[in-house]
């Protein structure tokens, strides 16, 4: 077999140890899921007759636009969730030994955290699976086509793929596992203070401007303008910019760290 071929199978050999650690700690799971979740419930049903009225077009009490425009910050959220779990466990996997037994064994390197990366992916589909889930049983209503549709999962995998590789950046740099929980949390926050809950235009100038301008904010707007059949073209182009960039800065970082670490 050539190089390329090992790192498949050792590749696939770490996500089934993934895999594994998942099925053996299934509460770990249903809390990365549950926080959306929570989140999704909570601003439907506590608040969303208040702030649904403040959304153009909307009538009071109307709790279903409110869920249509808050759907896509969750989704958000529920990525941004699963990328805690990732960053502590590449953490735990620096920091627990594991790490040089897998120096003893011939396997490709690369292949520890294409794992984990992996893994990530999949514990992601189940979190954002549950979340559209939830959302159709509470009433969201959708006009995409099934172009839009492919296209929401693209985009929502490549957000998933580019945020895993920079959590795991994350693990790789923070001394302990503990440390590694803490740093992803800004990525569940970004939609609050961005286009996720609510309009932009009603924020302060300041605060407008950075909710503009940070990453999440043109992402949203592309979930929000699959969902309604309608995307902005220049949104996607910053969207699909935004993923690419995280995701470059993330696998560079990683690798970088990972040599690093992985040779001391």
């Amino acid at each position: 077999m050539n190089t390329a071929t090992y790192a498949v199978r050792d590749s696939a050999t770490m996500l089934r140890r993934n895999l594994k650690h998942m099925a053996r700690y299934p509460s770990q799971t249903l809390m990365l899921i549950g926080l959306p979740l929570l989140f999704l419930l909570l601003f439907v049903y506590v608040f969303g007759g208040t702030m649904g009225a403040g959304l153009p077009g909307a009538q009071a009490g109307d709790r279903g636009d409110y869920l249509t425009f808050i759907t896509p910050a969750i989704l958000v959220m529920a990525v941004a969730s699963v990328s805690i779990s990732t960053a502590v466990s590449v953490a735990s996997d620096m920091t627990g030994g594991i790490i040089d037994r897998f120096r003893t064994i011939a396997i490709a390197r690369v292949s520890v955290l294409t794992g984990h990366v992996l893994g990530a992916m999949v514990q992601t589909t189940l979190a954002l699976t549950t979340v559209f889930g939830v959302a159709f049983l509470v009433g969201l209503e959708t006009a995409a086509s099934a172009t839009q549709w492919l296209g929401l999962v693209g985009l929502l995998a490549l957000l998933s793929f580019a945020m895993t590789w920079l959590t795991v950046a994350l693990g790789l740099a923070s001394p302990n596992p503990e440390a590694a929980s803490n740093w992803p949390m800004i990525f569940i926050l970004l939609p609050f203070v961005g286009s996720g809950f609510v309009p932009v235009e009603s924020m302060p100038a300041g605060l407008r401007w950075f909710a503009e301008y940070q990453p999440f904010t043109p992402i949203m707007d592309v979930f929000r303008g699959l969902l309604a059949g309608s995307p902005d073209g220049s949104d996607v182009l910053r969207a699909i910019g935004w993923c690419v960039a995280i995701g470059l800065v993330g696998y560079l970082w990683s690798r970088r760290l990972y040599r690093t670490r992985a040779a001391n």
